[in-house]
């Protein structure tokens, strides 16, 4: 029985494995930059399939790249369990971010293995299409397919910086399925876990291990753009000028004020993009966009949040006799994870006897989506100095070792079964 599992995790294969797949990148190392369907990716997408496939893992691709890799169970009438991640990366970033949680799958499965486990539901890997949102501006784009949050209509209306239809180059990269195949009805799994890195401080400061989540924020993401009238830096006085860039910066800085503001204690907001035309030092802009991100697990919250946000673009604008548009690009909801898989976990890091704590992930995954399919939760393991999204994001191969064998006793309790 599970209980009694004893497993060994090869934490120097898997380390050498995660070095391995960082190489497969478009930035000098340390940094990986590794974006959806290039032929750097679908590189990486060999090595990730060659390793499922020693794993003993039957492998199937849908039509957008999620690739699936299924150990088969006792009763394959069951719903499987399911777990993994990612390997997309954005530009210039870290070799963990979503790796650990694919590869660290695959060794937890290895161990199982080892052990002589014979699980009675299948259990399942899925390595994410796209939980970056670099190429088409859509984050986790694999998961939302699968849960019915980006229909095919959908799909085929996303482009690249270059124009490119994703479609074309979903095809092109050798998808070329039905787009219509990919949603999984609800229920399709029994449970969901995703192994991650923290991607923050709390686990370190803390001098914990492990992280328990148990709920997840949800970005709502809202489209800013300021439109004046452009001229000389030296020739138009500034009683006569409609700048744009003063109202974005104020905007920016109204986006702090409101984050900073909230009475709730997991409220956040950040301006990561500002395009300013025609950006000469000598000119003076005509026009100004930025994008905010505001994330809460607060619902209410953030839509009040984003509410305001809306408000105060149109208060700057009217004030500065500036056109303007507001487009809220998405707004997705917070998730609470599952009960009984919480408490897989749980068990699982109390038998083994390692200290953890339960926590809130305010970074969004590939989970928040897959709870729209069945309960979910996600293991973290510490990210040294907090650092994510960056050359020098680090973890421990102990730390990941860790949390790769909380992971394979978690999916041996979810999925049932016998040694």
């Amino acid at each position: 029985m599970p209980n009694n599992l004893s497993l060994t995790i090869d934490a120097a294969r898997l380390q050498a494995e995660i070095d391995t797949l960082a190489t497969y990148s478009d930035a000098p190392a340390p940094a990986v930059t590794r974006i959806l369907f290039t032929p750097t990716e679908l590189e990486a997408r060999d090595y990730v399939r060659g390793l499922m496939r020693e794993a003993a893992l039957s492998l199937r691709e849908d039509a957008v790249g999620n690739i699936f890799g299924r150990w088969e169970g006792a009763d394959d009438t069951l719903p499987a369990v399911a777990t993994g991640s990612h390997i997309d990366a954005i530009p210039f970033s870290g070799k963990y971010d979503g790796v650990v949680g694919v590869l660290g799958a695959i060794e937890a499965v290895r161990a199982l293995r080892q052990a002589g486990f014979t699980p009675q539901r299948p259990i399942e890997l899925i390595m994410f299409t796209a939980e970056e949102p670099t190429r088409f501006k859509v984050g986790c784009l694999g998961s939302r397919a699968l849960a019915g949050k980006l229909s095919p209509v959908k799909l085929l209306d996303l482009t690249d910086g270059d124009g490119n239809p994703f479609d074309a180059v979903r095809r092109q990269a050798g998808y070329i399925d039905s787009l219509d195949d990919v949603e999984l009805p609800g229920g399709h799994y029994d449970s969901f876990v995703e192994l991650h890195i923290e991607q923050g401080p709390r686990l370190e400061a803390a001098k914990l291990p492990l992280g328990v989540v148990t709920a997840i924020a949800a970005p709502a993401t809202v489209r800013v753009q300021f439109e004046g009238s452009g001229g000389h830096a030296g020739t138009v006085l500034m009683p006569d000028r409609r700048d744009a860039l003063p109202a974005a910066a104020e905007l920016i800085l109204s986006v702090e004020k409101i984050a900073q503001s909230s009475t709730s204690p997991d409220a956040v907001a950040t301006v990561g993009l500002c395009h300013i035309y025609p950006g000469a030092v000598n000119s003076i802009a005509s026009r100004v966009y930025i994008e905010v991100d505001i994330r809460d697990i607060d619902l209410t919250s953030r839509n009040r949040m984003v509410d305001t946000v809306v408000q105060v673009a149109k208060t700057i604008a009217e004030r500065r006799k500036l056109e303007y548009e507001v487009v809220v690009l998405n707004a997705d909801d917070p998730c609470t994870c599952g009960r009984e898989v919480i408490g897989a976990v749980v068990e699982s890091i109390e038998a083994l006897g390692y200290p953890y704590q339960t926590m809130v992930s305010r970074a969004y995954h590939d989970t928040l989506f897959m709870a729209d399919l069945c309960p979910t939760t996600m293991i973290f393991v510490p990210s040294q100095n907090g650092y994510s999204h960056r050359p020098d994001e680090y973890t421990a191969p102990e730390d990941i070792a860790r949390g790769v064998e909380v992971l394979a006793h978690t999916l041996a309790r979810l999925a049932g079964g016998t040694e």
